[in-house]
């Protein structure tokens, strides 16, 4: 395995939700680091709008 290859393997694994914790579906654009259901809860009062 190629030394790019496993950093990308690290990089992922120290990813995680800044609200409760877990690993999978973290959002990271905007520098967010929340898990999408997690950002479902608060993206409101972050300032984001749903739309229809």
């Amino acid at each position: 395995m190629s030394e790019e290859r496993r950093n990308q393997r690290e990089e992922k694994k120290k990813r995680r939700c800044r609200i409760c914790g877990t690993r999978k579906a973290v959002i990271r654009k905007y520098n967010l680091q929340v898990c999408r259901r997690c950002f479902k809860e608060v993206a409101e009062l972050l300032g984001f709008k749903k739309f229809d």
